[in-house]
């Protein structure tokens, strides 16, 4: 929407700026909108506006890559917004429950800062390698959105319980600290900066539906 308004403002485009915008996860960090088709402009304008492509029958196409962990991390409030309460049940505690999953990823990130810092092992860049999980990072804004806009928890439910799946993958295929006699290197510190956004997007997450979260369970 913000690109509308500053296309509208810069003359590029002669519309009435919609409250809101459709826009479609892909994976993958993916996302596409038909907002230039909706409002009948050129989506060459809007894909400029936010660094995108124009795919398909005039979709606006964005790429998510792995700046956004660093995004996530400078903005203690993203993604933020006023939705209705909602929860899962905690138990049983096993992967296949959403409720035990989402918990036990905000603790997961939680417990990797606080090893980090005793090892010395400080936040840095991500250098990508987690291409599902970032896309899931991005998609908590326009879900987070939904669930405010239709009073209904489950949008941004379901997106917390993809952020957690696609987190604990990571987490036990590219470890954020190192093992044995490795030495901790910029890997390791990308790795914990990534943790630190998933705290940060699962902690708002689990605030906005009501719950106060838990860095041990």
């Amino acid at each position: 929407m913000r690109a509308v308004r500053d296309a509208v403002d810069a003359g590029e485009i002669d519309v009435a700026v919609p409250e809101e915008v459709v826009v479609f996860g892909r994976g993958g960090g993916v996302f596409e909108s038909p907002v230039a088709l909706r409002l009948g402009v050129d989506p060459r304008v809007i894909a400029r506006r936010v660094g995108g492509s124009v795919s398909g029958p005039g979709f606006v196409r964005v790429v998510v890559g792995p700046e956004l962990v660093d995004v996530i991390r400078r903005d203690p409030g993203y993604g933020v917004a006023r939705v209705p309460r909602g929860g899962w049940s905690e138990w049983p505690r096993t992967f296949e429950n959403p409720g035990f999953s989402v918990r036990y990823a905000y603790a997961r990130a939680c417990w990797v800062e606080r090893w980090a810092r005793e090892l010395g092992v400080g936040a840095g860049p991500f250098e990508g390698g987690a291409e599902e999980l970032v896309g899931a990072l991005g998609d908590v804004p326009g879900r987070a959105a939904q669930a405010e806009r239709e009073r209904d928890a489950r949008p941004l439910m379901l997106c917390l319980e993809n952020v957690a799946g696609a987190y604990h993958e990571v987490h036990e295929r590219c470890p954020a600290l190192p093992a044995g006699e490795e030495e901790p290197g910029a890997v390791h510190a990308g790795r914990v900066g990534l943790a630190e956004a998933v705290r940060v997007v699962l902690g708002n997450g689990l605030n906005m539906i009501g719950e106060t979260p838990r860095e041990r369970i």
